[in-house]
């Protein structure tokens, strides 16, 4: 859906109310004081009233919206403008072009989105050929932050920078049949999934890579590093490679392009990340990356996943 499409058939908050509406129909509107599936539209509340027991379920009710105020018509443009681009928007941009007047219910709305998009994809598990390898992002504490100015003067960076976030990351590959074309990758990309860490510790590593994927028939290709050495636990095959940290990209090819993806798409929109909301970023690109050719259907699958009541309890939510 274009930008003008867009625009023309959600001119307002009721053409937006009544498409959030037909959405939660499609899913199903159970009652949740008796379990009838059977409901009247009460337009006054926007709600989905029970004919058995009259008992009221608000279109917001069990959703990612539940508890906010923001109007409808936000949520949409906000969800529209997040799945339009491979990119992304800044929460100071998105509040321009809604043109709301505080900073943070956008900035709050935006990581809940994120929220989702994260759960939407643990719901799947890697199998087959998958590259594992940590990265480090960028990212500020506000307990540290002094620490983090006194440490800057010292430039230094990698394992144990406390400017860093450590985030283990995965890309699942199908390796291509016949002989691969000069300057071409030997595999094909499926996938990816990145998850912020404490350490890159073997027990953390074990429990999330083993958290993500399904043992059987797994092959798990990573570099040297020790922390990786206890991947056989979780795997039937584990292809260890020691290389030189220069030569670490030919090995996991697909790991490296999609760390250094993330990177780049960070650093021209988000200026500054929170180590505490970092994992609600990489959500949005992992969940965009790995539904990279749904074009514009995108929109849509992320609003039914919105509206899914199973979510509400579960989603991170950015105020804590």
């Amino acid at each position: 859906m274009t930008l003008l499409e867009f625009s023309q058939k959600f001119p307002s908050e009721d053409s937006c109310i009544e498409y959030f509406k037909k959405q939660k129909e499609k899913q199903g509107v159970v009652c949740k004081k008796c379990g009838s599936k059977e409901h009247y539209w009460n337009k006054t509340y926007n709600s989905h009233d029970c004919k058995q027991c009259r008992y009221r379920t608000t279109l917001r009710s069990g959703t990612v919206m539940e508890s906010s105020k923001l109007p409808f018509k936000y949520w949409l443009y906000t969800i529209y403008l997040m799945t339009m681009t491979k990119k992304t928007f800044s929460a100071m941009e998105v509040q321009r072009q809604l043109g709301h007047k505080r900073y943070e219910p956008i900035w709050t709305m935006m990581h809940k989105i994120r929220c989702i998009m994260g759960l939407r994809d643990d719901k799947y598990d890697f199998e087959g050929v998958v590259e594992v390898d940590d990265a480090f992002f960028k990212t500020y504490s506000v307990d540290n932050e002094e620490d983090v100015k006194e440490e800057g003067k010292k430039n230094k960076r990698g394992r144990g920078s406390l400017g860093q976030s450590k985030v283990v990351v995965m890309a699942k590959i199908e390796p291509k049949v016949g002989r691969p074309k000069k300057h071409k990758k030997s595999s094909k990309f499926r996938f990816v999934k990145m998850v912020v860490i404490p350490n890159s510790g073997s027990e953390i590593m074990n429990n999330v890579v083993s958290q993500s994927t399904k043992k059987e028939g797994l092959t798990l290709k990573t570099d040297g590093w020790r922390g990786f050495n206890k991947f056989k636990e979780i795997s039937q095959k584990h292809d260890r490679r020691v290389v030189k940290p220069k030569e670490a990209s030919k090995i996991l090819p697909w790991v490296h392009t999609m760390i250094s993806n993330a990177k780049r798409n960070f650093l021209g929109i988000n200026h500054q990340m929170q180590n505490e909301y970092l994992q609600n970023y990489l959500n949005e690109f992992c969940y965009k990356t790995n539904r990279r050719n749904f074009g514009q259907g995108l929109f849509e699958r992320l609003i039914v996943a919105t509206l899914e009541d199973t979510w509400f309890g579960k989603v991170r939510y950015a105020n804590g």
